[in-house]
């Protein structure tokens, strides 16, 4: 938490469930650093908690991961390959947006 290497991002569904969307490309070490001021862990009822995830395309590997609270909302550029609402590679972070709350995204749809 205090300089992550990486994302996983995640948007709302329709239902309320959070769905992972991306992962990011390795984070610069001045964006670790400002990203670890507002990350904060999540508790036992983060809907995450006990997944796995595969650490990259071409590898039986685990993800090793922190759960943290779902109440930022990250800009991110990526490419249009997206399978089943997932952004097939990996998206680079820009920044975020604290002007917009979780609640002002749009819940992930079928058409994403």
């Amino acid at each position: 938490m205090t300089a992550p290497a990486a994302l996983l991002l995640a948007r709302y569904d329709a239902a309320g469930r959070l769905r992972l969307i991306a992962r990011t490309t390795p984070l610069l070490t001045p964006v670790r650093r400002d990203l670890a001021r507002h990350l904060h862990p999540a508790g036992p009822e983060h809907p995450w908690k006990g997944s796995r995830f595969g650490a990259g395309c071409g590898t039986r590997s685990e993800l090793e991961y922190q759960c943290v609270r779902p109440d930022l909302v990250a800009e991110f550029l990526a490419d249009s390959a997206i399978d089943d609402g997932v952004y097939r590679h990996p998206v680079r972070f820009l920044r975020l947006r604290s002007d917009l709350t979780p609640e002002d995204v749009p819940p992930l749809t079928d058409e994403v």
